[in-house]
């Protein structure tokens, strides 16, 4: 056994042992009974050994990443994801909804779901309000659901739901609520109608890891105003989107949840 000194730069027979591990690792996939698991498996190895490669990872730095991903987990639970909290934070939610909804003609764009949506939220009718007790500024939202050749979209169903002005979602809450968020159906010319609260900014949860990251890197956690979004209609794509409040920045909006 010998000992070698460290080196700052990496030597031909180093690149090569590096390499053939690499391989030796991709390959140990081959059998993959599932042709899109052994892609993915297989370029995941890839990239992952790329950046421990690129970056020269410590041991201790790869065992600080794999401590903050223990906490990740740990503190998530059927209340809160800290792991779409950290998707979003590195733009990956909103790469992957990118590439899954390519640009058509003038549709709205989509973006990310964040982790407060709530199946089977009450029906509000038309001119009605979600708010239902939410604290905040009353608002009156309106608008109308077209197709990409202006035709309006009659009778689309119409998910909203928002924070309350102290820039918390009734599921944060504790005692059961169920406010600041409903569904409700376009008319036959495609106008929706509702009272929410006006929109305010508010931090995504950084009492955790995310939080740290964000600290530690000097980013903000603070959201732009903005109410969301997901509009059905048969035969047409889901759409998720935000809608924001004139003058707020769309990086802070893409690049964090709620």
């Amino acid at each position: 056994m010998s000992l070698d000194q460290q080196h700052g730069t990496v030597s031909p027979e180093q690149e090569e042992r590096e390499s053939r591990l690499v391989q030796r690792v991709v390959a140990s996939f081959d059998g993959t009974p599932d042709p899109r698991l052994k892609e993915l498996m297989q370029a995941l190895t890839r990239h992952l050994h790329a950046l421990v490669r690129e970056v020269r990872l410590t041991e201790e730095e790869w065992q600080r990443a794999i401590e903050f991903l223990t906490a990740v987990g740990h503190i998530t639970d059927d209340r809160r994801q800290e792991f779409i909290l950290l998707s979003d934070v590195l733009g990956a939610s909103m790469q992957t909804i990118t590439i899954n909804n390519e640009a058509q003609a003038n549709a709205t764009e989509a973006t990310v779901f964040g982790p407060f949506f709530v199946e089977g939220s009450p029906e509000t009718g038309f001119g009605g309000d979600i708010a239902a007790g939410a604290s905040g500024e009353p608002c009156l939202v309106e608008g109308t659901v077209t197709d990409t050749y202006g035709q309006p979209v009659p009778h689309a169903l119409i998910e909203v739901w928002e924070a309350d002005q102290d820039g918390f979602y009734d599921v944060q809450y504790d005692d059961g609520r169920v406010a600041a968020r409903g569904h409700l159906f376009t008319d036959a010319d495609g106008r929706y109608r509702f009272w929410g609260v006006t929109p305010t900014p508010y931090p995504i949860p950084h009492d955790g890891p995310v939080g740290q990251l964000l600290a530690a890197v000097g980013r903000s956690p603070m959201r732009a105003s903005h109410l969301h979004f997901m509009v059905k209609a048969g035969g047409f794509r889901t759409l998720v989107t935000h809608i924001f409040v004139r003058g707020t920045s769309f990086w802070a909006a893409t690049a964090s949840s709620g």
